[in-house]
């Protein structure tokens, strides 16, 4: 039975995992705005099979970073079960690391302004 974890957002998330074939560290960040997700910041420790830096890529203390023009309803997050500890979410509040199991995706979306998942 999936289950639902509301997260009072106020200046967004960060997301953040390893890649499960290159073992490279990931990290995104995310704003809540419009009701939609916003990529503001993207980062990766190197690059591999499939994590090519995106475009205006600047290299700084071994991270590729940039700024992708990015805005989705939600988030499917996958667990292939061969990425470690899996998916680690920050927010203001602290840090978690979900684990869905294996066939089941973890989804990540907005609620709708002033509601709360019970």
């Amino acid at each position: 039975m999936a289950g639902a974890v509301a997260l009072a957002v106020s200046h967004g998330f960060t997301l953040s995992w390893t890649h499960s074939v290159e073992r490279i560290e990931w990290v995104e960040n995310w704003q809540v705005r419009d009701g939609r997700l916003h990529l503001t910041q993207a980062a990766i420790r190197g690059s591999g099979a499939g994590m090519e830096p995106g475009e205006g890529a600047v290299l700084k203390d071994g991270w590729w970073i940039w700024s992708p023009d990015v805005s989705v309803p939600a988030l499917s997050l996958a667990a292939s079960g061969a990425t470690g500890d899996g998916w680690r979410l920050c927010t203001d509040q602290g840090c978690r690391t979900p684990a869905p199991r294996r066939a089941e995706p973890l989804i990540l979306a907005p609620c709708p302004e002033g509601t709360i998942p019970k």
